[in-house]
């Protein structure tokens, strides 16, 4: 075991982020082979309200994913309207966070479920839950994973999964949550967004050009990025990432997903 900790978590490097207190029962796991919309994610939220649970590996459109407090700055429309003529046009979302960039190479990993606590007592948990599935996943491909939050990177906190890079921990995941509540009863939905083999530096300047224009006065830093196939070869001695590996890598994720949620039914979608 390793020795270096995170001062924001704790944790030591190596350590699994925490135990999850709570575990749903999915309704379905879902691993859709085309782009889907991200859209759907609230579709899965209300279906959690209804006490159904889903689980989602997928893959976006090319845009950036804004919060919704982008538009309280007076050059948002514009800003918006510069990233898509650069290609990169700007969805809103309802969490919180920051700036992230969707698109080919980057694999979404949504949990929507109903929840009878509130976010207070089970927000750390819900993070530790979806961190430690893609941590499970990485591991199998010789990739060590763990919680910390990485100076510089897009949207960044203390639940991004790093690797260790040179000299200091670079982001290969980041984690958001939503939660909704009607009465006594919640519904939650955790998204993860993993760099699989996008180009860090194109998903940075994207950013970047959106944060310049909308005059937020954020800019973030390429070098805070990685991805996976980086960090396989990496770990491999510098060897080249076999593509199987990475196309197999929604089913790793959805095996460490039934690994630490073993009941309950599954209805699988290719």
């Amino acid at each position: 075991m390793l020795s270096q900790s995170n001062p924001a978590t704790g944790l030591l490097k190596g350590d699994r982020v925490a135990e999850p207190t709570y575990a749903p029962h999915w309704t379905q796991v879902l691993s859709p082979g085309e782009i889907i919309s991200g859209e759907r994610e609230l579709d899965w939220l209300e279906l959690a309200q209804q006490g159904q649970a889903t689980a989602a590996v997928w893959t976006g459109r090319q845009e950036l994913v804004a919060p919704l407090l982008c538009r309280r700055f007076p050059d948002f429309a514009a800003a918006c309207a510069l990233s898509a003529e650069s290609g990169w046009p700007v969805r809103l979302r309802r969490s919180g966070g920051g700036v992230v960039p969707q698109g080919s190479g980057i694999l979404n990993v949504s949990l929507a479920y109903p929840c009878t606590r509130a976010p207070g007592d089970l927000a750390d948990a819900t993070y530790a839950s979806i961190c430690n599935i893609l941590s499970e996943a990485l591991a199998g491909l010789g990739i060590e994973a763990f919680a910390h939050n990485v100076e510089g990177s897009f949207c960044d906190g203390r639940f991004n999964l790093a690797v260790a890079g040179d000299g200091a921990p670079r982001k290969i995941a980041g984690t958001a949550q939503y939660w909704r509540r009607a009465g006594n009863h919640y519904a939650v939905l955790v998204h993860a967004l993993l760099v699989v083999d996008a180009d860090p530096l194109a998903l940075t300047a994207a950013a970047n050009r959106f944060e310049a224009a909308l005059g937020s006065g954020r800019q973030y830093d390429a070098n805070a990025l990685t991805n996976v196939s980086q960090a396989w070869s990496a770990a491999h001695h510098d060897q080249t990432v076999p593509v199987a590996l990475l196309t197999e890598l929604p089913q790793r994720i959805i095996a460490a997903l039934m690994m630490f949620n073993p009941e309950g039914e599954y209805y699988g979608i290719t």
